[in-house]
């Protein structure tokens, strides 16, 4: 059973719900999209909108295998702010879970990292409608619908006000996972349908072998479109290890 997804706050408004971060004490890089290869910092906020069977993060929304007490932690875009600023790296991924479900807290958080001059990188869903505060020079979107074949109702996953307003912001990417080609022709008519641009595909998969297949199966598909390639890369290098 999923709970409802919630929003942490106090009178400050400036405490958000975390199920890990990562990034600082032992460096990483960003996995996948855009800047996949770029070191990163990870900020993982718990609690999530969709309940995908394939999810690698179930962690973050599963209360019947997970206590959400044992799994997040409540802590504040003060502590946040200063444990990214003890690392020298430039980028900062906020991901999830669906990371816009605590969005009403989030823009202190962005302003301060922008401040120290970091880069900030959402990794959403494409389900909850931004910000406007979030929508700001040095801050990305890396939008990742979710297809039937990853084990959800696309009447959840596919909200489309939401995909075209994040594709007319100018600050988006969309990241799509696929297992086979016919995945590859479903995200061809959502891009069609939406106006999503431009379109990453990354092959599922949670080991190097899967990826290895996956992306061979789909290279061809993929390249026809003259669409964007991405890997796992955290999968490849650290055996899809947490914190990593």
């Amino acid at each position: 059973m999923t709970a409802p997804p919630t929003e942490a706050h106090d009178a400050s408004g400036l405490h958000l719900i975390v199920a890990e971060r990562f990034g600082v004490e032992v460096p990483t890089f960003q996995g996948e999209g855009p800047s996949c290869g770029h070191p990163a910092i990870f900020i993982r906020l718990s609690r999530c909108n969709l309940s995908c069977t394939a999810c690698d993060t179930k962690e973050t929304w599963d209360w019947s295998r997970f206590d959400p007490r044992e799994v997040s932690t409540r802590q504040s875009v003060q502590d946040l702010a200063s444990w990214v600023k003890s690392s020298p790296v430039e980028l900062v991924v906020i991901t999830g879970g669906e990371p816009l479900l605590q969005q009403r807290n989030l823009p202190p958080l962005v302003q301060r990292l922008l401040e120290d001059g970091r880069r900030v990188e959402f990794e959403t869903n494409g389900t909850v409608m931004p910000d406007p505060a979030l929508l700001v020079a040095g801050v990305r979107f890396n939008v990742s619908p979710k297809l039937a074949s990853f084990g959800v109702d696309e009447a959840k996953s596919i909200v489309p006000s939401v995909l075209r307003a994040l594709a007319e912001s100018g600050q988006a990417a969309f990241k799509f996972v696929a297992s086979s080609v016919s995945d590859v022709d479903r995200i061809a008519a959502l891009a069609d349908r939406h106006g999503l641009a431009p379109v990453w595909v990354m092959p599922e998969g949670t080991t190097a072998e899967s990826i290895t297949a996956s992306a061979r199966e789909l290279a061809d598909a993929v390249a026809a479109r003259h669409w964007y390639f991405t890997t796992r890369l955290h999968v490849l290098a650290f055996a899809d290890a947490r914190g990593r």
